[in-house]
């Protein structure tokens, strides 16, 4: 296995904190986080995929230890995140690349596919949502209601109910068999994280900003149907966030799909690493990736 590094380049003005491993003369997978994470979730799954991969995870502006310049006055919209990760493969010379898409980090790389349709090989999903109807209705609710009404009652609603540590605990621990198993340096780190001066107003932007994702769906199905890009969707079943039917309604616009569920929640990776590190070797071998 090889040792994963820890970096920091500056792109679009940001210094971008990565992991990476893995010889760099391999193809490149590129793991994309969610909220309220980092690349650290990705420590276990890193050394996994590095023995045959040159495996890179940024940390996304906002989350880990990415840092922005107050003089950069960034704008946290996910428009802009896609522009700093595009920036940040750029000055990396990345040019082709499968993702490892989660959360938020599915509507990052399905913009940057927009933007660059030829430069993504395969799609892993885990959790990595596309479709309405893979958005669970009781953990979406008092955010789709901030979206209709902008109002800063509902924006003070949603910093109370879902920016502690209470619930970044929740989403690490619920629906996982084994939540006793989780280890607490992770929902501890991001929520020391989410704690940092001014980091409520940034996830409350991203949170107000993530339904110009779901009015771009469209685009993101064209894609998927015209790129030909293989996906292998491998879901935690268990996930109140992004539901199940997200995963199968990738059968609507994918040719090449693969479907497997996890007993896991929402951080799958905290318990099934090495399954999910197995699925992906077969479906990138499969496809000569």
């Amino acid at each position: 296995m090889s040792d994963t590094k820890i970096s920091t380049i500056t792109a679009d003005g940001v210094d971008v904190f990565y992991r990476s491993a893995g010889s760099p003369s391999d193809q490149v997978i590129l793991l994309l986080h969610g909220f309220p994470s980092s690349s650290h979730m990705f420590r276990n799954l890193i050394p996994l995929l590095s023995k045959q991969y040159h495996v890179i995870a940024p940390d996304l502006p906002g989350f880990g230890f990415t840092n922005v310049p107050a003089d950069k006055k960034y704008e946290y919209t996910f428009a802009n995140l896609t522009l700093t990760i595009e920036a940040f493969l750029d000055a990396l010379k990345v040019q082709n690349f499968a993702v490892y898409i989660f959360d938020y980090g599915a509507p990052v790389a399905f913009r940057l596919a927009l933007n660059r349709p030829k430069a993504i090989t395969a799609i892993v999903t885990q959790n990595g949502n596309a479709y309405e109807e893979g958005l669970g209705k009781d953990f979406w609710a008092p955010i789709q209601a901030y979206w209709k009404s902008g109002a800063k009652e509902d924006r003070d609603k949603i910093d109370s109910a879902v920016l502690n540590f209470d619930m970044t605990k929740w989403q690490y621990t619920f629906g996982s068999p084994h939540p006793d198993s989780i280890f607490p340096e992770s929902y501890y780190l991001d929520s020391a994280l989410l704690e940092r001066l001014g980091n409520h107003g940034i996830q409350l932007d991203l949170l107000y900003d993530y339904r110009t994702n779901v009015a771009l769906y469209p685009r993101f199905h064209k894609y998927l149907e015209t790129s030909g890009v293989p996906v292998l969707a491998v879901w935690g079943k268990n996930d109140p966030a992004f539901i199940a039917p997200g995963a199968e309604a990738y059968k609507n616009h994918v040719k090449d799909i693969e479907i497997h569920y996890l007993d896991a929640g929402h951080f799958a990776l905290e318990t099934n690493e090495v399954e999910v590190s197995k699925l992906m070797a077969d479906f990138l071998k499969k496809h000569n990736i």
